[in-house]
């Protein structure tokens, strides 16, 4: 099997993450290279610390990323750093010949991901995804698969979202999340959004259109030093679009919601596709079960479909136990390893998501905040 020697660039939570399911690998079956962890980068030490003791794999641990990425033993880097250094780290790897896994949103704004994606273009051989790992959870391939077949017929409403109550405690200190410099004039929609945007960009679903309504609920946090510091960004986010089902031409309600402030959720994702043949929803709150309604003709009700241990990428788990947040980490970056090692993806919903994704996502939050500062419908062009 072949081997693809990573970097680290920020050593935070989802670096631990990503560090974990390259440590399981061998918990996946008829992969064609598996991922190792040779060098890592965190401008704290302390935080390379948990790398060092648990990967006798990493030869090199530095605090600049240009070190990392001037290692000729490095093929490729995953990068989980705050918004505002996108752009920047992001096409240092590309022009350093680094495949990448970046994180969402790719790049604080607008211009900053057209950079990017200018960057990817003037280096063709680079592979580059962002990180999603909302369409891995077996109800999610289910409901990729009834995409793809059209089971649902005309498309005649979609919600998405991605809702939880990290910052639901108003005395919760404040982070670079909350402040413009670094998470960017997006707010909860930087954060949060790709999520909510990954399966139907991937869908084809196009907005054409956009009314939002942004809310920056708690004005100033605990500033940690005994003050208070203000509160720039958005908490929540709800946005109407018009989207077209390039199929048929038809035209469709797409409602996404982003929230960090949601009372009584978790951290929970959520899909509902309703249409004229067949409907179906799923939310990460109940993981498993897939509720599907069929319509045809008689009376109307939705099934509770158990989904099992049955995700993209085969494991040596059995299909009757059940599926969990890491699993779809794991198989968010075998999606990677295997697009990367072979050229494709197995299937459209078993793939990263895409830069182009993300530039469609841009656009939507770029007009976004248009249409909450004017109060107003937006066209996306």
């Amino acid at each position: 099997m072949k081997t693809i020697r990573f970097g680290v660039i920020g050593a935070g939570l989802m670096a631990r993450e990503f560090a974990s399911a390259a440590a399981r690998w061998c918990h996946l079956l008829e992969m064609p290279a598996r991922p190792e962890i040779v060098a890592v980068c965190a401008r704290n030490p302390a935080s390379s610390d948990w790398f060092r003791e648990n990967f006798p794999s990493i030869g090199q641990v530095t605090t600049d990323y240009r070190v990392l990425l001037a290692n000729k033993e490095v093929d490729a880097v995953y990068v989980a750093v705050p918004h505002h250094l996108h752009e920047e780290i992001y096409c240092a790897a590309i022009r350093a010949g680094k495949h990448l896994m970046g994180e969402k949103p790719f790049g604080i704004d607008l211009a900053a991901n057209k950079a990017i994606l200018g960057c990817m273009a003037e280096n063709p051989g680079v592979f580059v995804r962002c990180s999603s790992q909302f369409p891995f959870f077996p109800a999610m391939q289910r409901l990729g698969a009834m995409i793809d077949d059209r089971a649902f017929g005309r498309i005649l409403e979609v919600n998405t979202g991605f809702l939880h109550s990290s910052d639901l405690d108003p005395g919760k200190p404040i982070n670079w999340k909350r402040q413009i410099a670094f998470n960017g004039a997006y707010g909860v929609m930087g954060d949060l959004g790709m999520h909510a945007c990954h399966v139907p960009i991937r869908a084809g679903w196009r907005p054409r259109n956009v009314r939002a309504i942004l809310s920056n609920i708690v004005h100033e946090r605990p500033d940690g030093h005994g003050g208070m510091a203000p509160c720039e960004t958005w908490d929540n986010a709800t946005l109407l679009c018009e989207t077209e089902d390039p199929s048929n031409g038809e035209r469709f309600p797409w409602t996404l919601k982003t929230q960090r402030i949601a009372p009584g959720q978790k951290d929970t994702w959520y899909a509902e596709v309703y249409g004229t043949a067949a409907s179906a929803r799923w939310s990460s709150a109940g993981p498993n079960v897939i509720k599907v309604l069929k319509y045809d003709g008689g009376d109307q009700a939705f099934r509770a479909v158990q989904m099992g241990y049955n995700p993209a990428f085969k494991t040596i788990t059995g299909g009757i136990f059940e599926f969990g947040f890491t699993d779809a980490i794991l198989q968010m970056w075998a999606a990677f390893v295997y697009e990367l090692a072979t050229g494709k993806a197995p299937s459209a919903f078993a793939g990263c998501a895409t830069p182009d994704d993300t530039a469609q996502s841009h656009k939507l939050f770029t007009a976004a905040l248009e249409s909450a500062c004017n109060a107003s419908t937006v066209a996306l062009g």
